[in-house]
């Protein structure tokens, strides 16, 4: 129950920032405190968009399945690291003050350390 509780929550997340960054990438940059993007780089974003509505969707179906994949669990585990990993990376080299990072580099510690830690085993899963 928990495990299907935190898939909704970031996959909600996902097509939140999906939407935004698909529709209103400017605003968004802006709203959440980023420096404004060339117009060009909307672009590329509007492709990521594509890649956050899409996990969102299949978060939505891994919550609503009997038993939840074990591969795209790691794999969204995957990405919340990843996602850290920049953050850190950024933060540290001066490019994201930390008043910007902070949120989003607690929500991937989060969400990969909840999603790793309630993964089910490899003797629940039903092959």
């Amino acid at each position: 129950m928990k495990l299907r509780i935190l898939l909704r929550l970031i996959a909600i997340v996902q097509l939140l920032l999906g939407v935004l960054y698909l529709f209103v990438p400017g605003w968004l940059l802006h709203a959440i405190g980023h420096s404004a993007a060339a117009p060009d780089l909307y672009y590329p974003l509007a492709m990521l968009a594509a890649r956050f509505i899409a996990y969102g969707i299949g978060l939505l179906m891994l919550a609503a399945s009997p038993q939840p994949s074990r591969f795209w669990l790691q794999n969204m585990v995957l990405i919340q690291v990843l996602d850290l990993l920049a953050g850190v990376w950024y933060t540290a080299s001066g490019v994201v003050p930390l008043q910007l990072s902070a949120f989003p580099m607690f929500n991937a510690a989060l969400f990969a350390g909840l999603l790793w830690c309630w993964q089910p085993s490899r003797a629940e899963v039903v092959a």
